[in-house]
C-alpha cells in the first residue's frame, strides 16, 4: 500500500477524506497544503520546522502518534488554543500507522 486514508476537518469544519502517500516522507502539514484545505500562508508558515505553530492541529482519533520532541513541546506552550489534543502537524509523518487519522486544524491565532 502506498496510500493511506485520512480525514481532515477545515477551520471552517467541512471534512475531507483525503489520499495521503507514505512513499514520499511526507508530514501531514504538507498534505493539508497540497490539498489547499488552509489558505495559503496561513499554514506551515516556517516551513515545517516546528518553529511557528501554524500548523497546529487537534487529533481526534485514538491514534498512538510518537511522542512530541522538545522542539515541538516548546512551541505548543507557546502557541493559543492548545488542548490535550493539540499537535504540529509537521512533526506527525505519513506513515502506515496513522492510516485512519481523524485531525482537526486549529484556528488561526
Amino acid at each position: 500500500m502506498s496510500d493511506i486514508k485520512l480525514k481532515i476537518t477545515d477551520r471552517n469544519g467541512k471534512t475531507h477524506n483525503v489520499m495521503a502517500p507514505i512513499d514520499m516522507a511526507m508530514n501531514l502539514m504538507e498534505v493539508i497544503r497540497s490539498y489547499e484545505l488552509a489558505p495559503e500562508g496561513t499554514i506551515g508558515v516556517c516551513g515545517g520546522m516546528a518553529m511557528c505553530a501554524s500548523c497546529q492541529c487537534y487529533v481526534n482519533s485514538n491514534h498512538q502518534l510518537p511522542s512530541m520532541e522538545e522542539d515541538e513541546e516548546a512551541m505548543l506552550s507557546e502557541a493559543f488554543n492548545v488542548t490535550e489534543k493539540s499537535r504540529l502537524s509537521c512533526q506527525i509523518s505519513i506513515t502506515n500507522e496513522i492510516e485512519g487519522l481523524e485531525v482537526t486544524i486549529a484556528p488561526e491565532e
